[in-house]
C-alpha cells in the first residue's frame, strides 16, 4: 500500500499568470525534439529521452508537479508504449519475420509478380495493396522498403522503385500495425477508440481514391494515366470502401488488412488489369534487370501456406469481434489506480490518467500473438525457432521500442502536468482556421519523427483541448492530426533513408525528397479542405 498523493491541480497560465509565455515556456520539450530530429539529425531514441527529461523539468519547474507524480505520470507513459503499442509491433513483426525465415515470404513475391506483366499494374498490386498489408502487420518502414526491393526484382528503375513506394505509404499508415497509431491517439486524448476511428475511417479513404492514380502517373506519366486509371480507379474505390467500413462498423485493427486484400481482389477482377502491357511500356519502365527468381515455379500447397498468415490474423481478429468473445475477452481486463498519481483539471474533477487499464487479452497484440503460434504451426516453423525468432524481433526493434515509450512517457507528462492544455488553448485562438492547420500539424509531427504514432502521442491531446476551446469537433481534430500525419510520412528523414538503403541509393535522400515533397504537399492541400469542408456544413455531413 502507498500513501495517497495530495492532489495537484492543473494550472493553465502558471508562468507570469500570461497563457501565451506559459503556452511558450510548455511548447519547449516539443520544440527541442522537433529541433533534434529534425535539424541536429540526432536519433530518435536520443531525441526522446532528452525531450522527456526537458518536459519533466517544465512540469515540475514552470507547473509546480510535485517529483513523484511527474515521475509516476512518464512511468505510466513508457507503460503504455511498452503495452498495448509495441506489444502490438513485435508480435506483428514476429509473424513477417518467419514467413521471411521459411521463405514463404518469398513464395508470396512471386505470386503477386505473375498476376499481370504490365508495370503499371504491379505498382498498384506491390506498393499499393500489399504495401497495405506489410503497414497493417509491421509499419515502421518495413512497407517501404519491402515494397522497393520487389519493385526492383520486377526491373523497376531503383528511383522510380522508391519514389513509388513512398508515396504508395500514404492511406494505410494511419491504421498502421494493427491500428497502433488510432489506438495511440485514443488513449492520450482520452476519446473513445471507436469514435476517433470512425472520424479517421473518413478522411484517409478519400486519400485512397487519389493515390492509385498518382502511382501510375509515377510509373508511366500521361500514357499510364489514360490507359490504366479503370483498374487503379476500381483499386483505390475497393481500398477506401473497405477501409471506411472496417473502421466504422468492424474494427480498427483490421481496416487496412481488409482495405488491402479488397483492393487487391478487385484489381485482379478487372478486366482491363489482365491485359499484357505492350512491349513499349515495359522498355520506356523497366529500366533494370528482372531477378531470375522470379520464374520460380510454386507448388500450390506452398502459396496456400504464404498466404495463411493473413488469413489466419484476419480469422482470429473477426472471431474477437463476435458479441459473446469480446465480452469475455473484455473480462480479463485490469484497471488500477496508477500509484502515486492524483491529477485534477483545471476545473477540479479527477483525470483519466488517475487510473491504468490493462487489456491483457483483448488488446491486438495478443490477437496477433494468437495469430502467430497457428501461423508458426501452419508454416513448419519449430516452438524453439519461433521464440527465437520472437526474441530477435525485440532486439531488431530495441531502439523503436525505446523511442515510443520515451514519446509516450513525454506525451503523459505533458499532457497530466497541463503543458499540453495551455497550448490547446492558446491554439485555439486560430478559431475558425484551426481545422486547416489541424492536419498540418499531424503532418510536421510525422515529417520530423517518422512516426504517425509518435506525432498523435505527441500532439493529440492538444488537438483535443483547442477543438474544445474553438468549439469544432474533438474527434474530427484528433482524427485530422492521424489524416495528415501520414502525408508526412514520404518525405520523413528516417523512411527516405530507409528507401535508399533497400535499393542500393544511400546518400542519395535529397534526390528522392525532391521527387515526393510535390505529392506530399499537395495530398496534405487536399486532406487540410477536406478537414475544413468537414468542419463546416459543406462535408459535414460525413461526420459519425
Amino acid at each position: 500500500m502507498y500513501v495517497q498523493e495530495p492532489v495537484y491541480v492543473q494550472e493553465l497560465e502558471p508562468v507570469a499568470g500570461s497563457l501565451g509565455l506559459s503556452a511558450l515556456v510548455a511548447a519547449l520539450p516539443l520544440v527541442i525534439v522537433l529541433v533534434l530530429l529534425g535539424g541536429v539529425r540526432m536519433k530518435a531514441h536520443v531525441a526522446g529521452l532528452i525531450g522527456l527529461l526537458a518536459a519533466a523539468l517544465v512540469a515540475c519547474l514552470a507547473y509546480g508537479m510535485p517529483l513523484g507524480q511527474t515521475l509516476s505520470s512518464g512511468a505510466q507513459g513508457a507503460a503504455f508504449g511498452l503495452f498495448p503499442i509495441m506489444w502490438i509491433v513485435v508480435n506483428a513483426l514476429w509473424v513477417y519475420r518467419m514467413t521471411v525465415r521459411t521463405r514463404h515470404f518469398d513464395v508470396l513475391r512471386r505470386s503477386f509478380g505473375r498476376l499481370s506483366d504490365d508495370p503499371r499494374i504491379q505498382a498498384l498490386v506491390i506498393a499499393f495493396c500489399f504495401g497495405a498489408l506489410l503497414e497493417a502487420l509491421a509499419g515502421f518502414g518495413a512497407p517501404v522498403a519491402i515494397s522497393a526491393v520487389m519493385l526492383v526484382a520486377l526491373g523497376f528503375d531503383p528511383v522510380r522503385a522508391a519514389v513509388v513506394a513512398l508515396v504508395a505509404n500514404t492511406a494505410p499508415v494511419a491504421f498502421g500495425a494493427m491500428g497502433t497509431p488510432v489506438v495511440t491517439l485514443a488513449q492520450v486524448t482520452g476519446l473513445p477508440l471507436d469514435s476517433v476511428a470512425s472520424v479517421v475511417g473518413r478522411q484517409t479513404p478519400l486519400l485512397a481514391l487519389i493515390v492509385p492514380l498518382v502511382l501510375v502517373w509515377l510509373v508511366d506519366g500521361r500514357r499510364g494515366l489514360r490507359e490504366t486509371w479503370i483498374p487503379a480507379l476500381v483499386c483505390g474505390v475497393a481500398f477506401a470502401v473497405a477501409q471506411f467500413a472496417a473502421s466504422n462498423y468492424v474494427s480498427a485493427q483490421l481496416a487496412d488488412i481488409g482495405a488491402a486484400l479488397a483492393g487487391a481482389g478487385a484489381l485482379v477482377a478487372v478486366p482491363h488489369a489482365r491485359v499484357p502491357a505492350a512491349e513499349s511500356v515495359r522498355t520506356s519502365v523497366l529500366t533494370g534487370v528482372r531477378s531470375e527468381e522470379l520464374d520460380e515455379e510454386d507448388p500450390r500447397g506452398e502459396v496456400v501456406r504464404a498466404y495463411a498468415p493473413y488469413a489466419l490474423i484476419v480469422a482470429v481478429f473477426s472471431v474477437a469481434q463476435i458479441p459473446a468473445v469480446k465480452d469475455w475477452l473484455a473480462g480479463a481486463t485490469q484497471t488500477y489506480d496508477w500509484p502515486f498519481l492524483n491529477v485534477a483539471g483545471p476545473d477540479g474533477e479527477p483525470v483519466g490518467g488517475n487510473v491504468f487499464t490493462w487489456p491483457i487479452v483483448s488488446t491486438g497484440g495478443t490477437l496477433v500473438l494468437l495469430a502467430g503460434v497457428c501461423t508458426a504451426a501452419v508454416i513448419g516453423v519449430h516452438a524453439r525457432v519461433a521464440v527465437r525468432e520472437w526474441l530477435a524481433t525485440v532486439h531488431e526493434l530495441r531502439f523503436a521500442i525505446l523511442t515510443v515509450t520515451s514519446v509516450l512517457a513525454l506525451a503523459y507528462v505533458m499532457n497530466l502536468s497541463g503543458q499540453a492544455a495551455t497550448i490547446g488553448h492558446f491554439v485555439a485562438a486560430a478559431g475558425a482556421g484551426l481545422a486547416f492547420l489541424s492536419p498540418v500539424l499531424g503532418w510536421f509531427g510525422v515529417a520530423v519523427s517518422g512516426s504517425d504514432t509518435s506525432s498523435n502521442a505527441l500532439f493529440g491531446a492538444l488537438q483535443v483541448t483547442a477543438a474544445r476551446e474553438s468549439g469544432l469537433s474533438a474527434e474530427l481534430l484528433a482524427a485530422a492530426n492521424s489524416s495528415g500525419g501520414v502525408l508526412g510520412k514520404m518525405i520523413s528523414p528516417q523512411n527516405l533513408t530507409i528507401a535508399c538503403a533497400a535499393v542500393g541509393l544511400a546518400g542519395r535522400e535529397g534526390d528522392l525528397l525532391r521527387k515526393v515533397l510535390p505529392w506530399s504537399l499537395g495530398l496534405l492541400l487536399v486532406m487540410c479542405l477536406i478537414v475544413v469542408g468537414q468542419s463546416m456544413a459543406a462535408l459535414g455531413w460525413m461526420l459519425p
